[in-house]
């Protein structure tokens, strides 16, 4: 019943649909949030913990970190 469904053309038609509905910038937004959905996911999975930004965590000399 669901053999051909994740086709090219079919995700193709998918997409444009989305665009039509959501605009551009919030389909960005929204597949920005699925990576970091299935990334976390993937992370906590293999008990890891989270990764932070440069920006936010840096090391002092002793290499620890600091936030």
């Amino acid at each position: 019943m669901f053999e051909g469904l994740f086709r090219p053309m079919h995700l193709l038609v998918i997409f444009v649909i989305a665009m039509l509905v959501f605009g551009p910038k919030k389909v960005g937004e929204l597949g920005k949030g699925l990576g970091e959905a299935i990334r976390g996911f993937r992370q906590a999975v293999r008990d890891e913990p989270p990764a932070t930004t440069a920006a936010k965590q840096t090391k002092d000399s002793d290499g620890k970190s600091t936030s």
